[in-house]
């Protein structure tokens, strides 16, 4: 047997999910609200938004690696959240607009909604990749209806973000990922406990699993 197949798995729990997956959106806050200006300007507006734009960059990148050292691997899907903060997060800094990184969710949600349902209409359940089948138990045609069914929030959440970021302010977006994303991020995660116990999942399997999908 390979050193591979013997070594053991390392486990995460959900809050140290949690703290990879919105870490650096609380960095970004944190630092945006520190520098911006107490006399609201358009300028100083603007270069707290770079300063919190540069740290959001750095610390997608540190929970990058902590995600390889504290749970022995890297999600795909925080592998492409991870290339767009830094790629969009540059284009704010080199162009001086605020607009690139308020995009950024928008293009995730939309292109993962559209995979997922695509797959979906293709008899393949591509969030079982994502997951890395992290609800076992839980058969194929579960999957398929998981699979839709995140779909479909994605792209709401695709909208939302739209709607948000063209009505608020740049603070009040950055709050909305919090109060807004990740609660409904949550709440429909747990929705969706019933159709894949129906599907094979045990209670058992499900509670280390139920944190595993959330935003970005």
């Amino acid at each position: 047997m390979s050193e591979a197949e013997t070594a053991p798995k390392k486990k995460g729990s959900g809050w140290l999910n949690v703290a990879i997956d919105y870490g650096p959106l609380l960095v970004f806050l944190g630092v945006y609200r520190f520098n911006a200006p107490a006399d609201p300007n358009p300028a100083g507006e603007l270069l707290a938004i770079i300063y919190g734009t540069g740290a959001f960059m750095v610390a997608a990148i540190i929970a990058l690696i902590s995600s390889r050292a504290l749970l022995g691997k890297i999600s795909p899907m925080l592998w492409f959240s991870t290339a767009l903060i830094v790629g969009f997060g540059a284009l704010t800094i080199f162009f001086g607009d605020p607009t690139f990184v308020q995009i950024k969710p928008t293009i995730i949600y939309a292109l993962m909604g559209a995979a997922l349902i695509v797959g979906f209409f293709m008899g393949r359940a591509l969030l079982q990749i994502l997951l890395e089948a992290a609800f076992e138990g839980v058969d194929e045609q579960g999957w398929l209806k998981l699979s839709r069914n995140w779909g479909i929030f994605f792209l709401f959440l695709a909208g939302l973000n739209e709607v948000l970021r063209s009505q608020l302010s740049f603070e009040s977006w950055l709050w909305a990922k919090f109060w807004v994303f990740m609660p409904l991020s949550f709440l429909f995660t747990f929705s969706q406990i019933p159709l894949l116990m129906k599907h094979g999942l045990s209670l058992d399997d499900g509670e280390d699993a139920a944190n595993e999908k959330t935003e970005s």
